[in-house]
């Protein structure tokens, strides 16, 4: 979320190092907590460098097995401890797969776009 400096009355909306470091910092949490976790990253305008004030982080979780319906998964993730609002993706190893091998636009961008900040075998 935006922050305010000590001395000043303007708010600054975090930038992509300050948003890139605070979720590294909770994917490192995430992957202490959730043995299932293969990986973790973010796309889109933090990816790309496009990021502007109101930006959200496009997050994407690649996981061994999952116990929800891909439409539910995301509730199972607290997300409020990063700086700026975020939403998540989150597919099993096979899903992910699957994904990356449609070959479609979606799976080009996931494809080359995605920054991993976590990542285990």
């Amino acid at each position: 979320m935006p922050v305010r400096s000590l001395h000043s009355s303007v708010l600054r909306w975090p930038d992509r190092s300050a948003v890139d470091a605070a979720l590294r910092v909770w994917a490192a949490e995430q992957a202490a907590a959730r043995p299932e976790l293969r990986r973790l990253g973010y796309f889109g305008s933090y990816a790309t460098g496009n990021w502007g004030v109101g930006s959200d982080l496009d997050l994407v979780a690649v996981v061994e097995v999952a116990s929800r319906p891909f439409s539910e998964r995301a509730l199972d993730w607290d997300l409020t401890a990063l700086p700026v609002p975020a939403e998540i993706l989150v597919y099993t190893v096979n899903e992910w797969a699957s994904v990356l091998a449609r070959g479609d636009r979606f799976a080009r961008v996931m494809a080359t776009e995605v920054v991993w900040v976590m990542g285990r075998d």
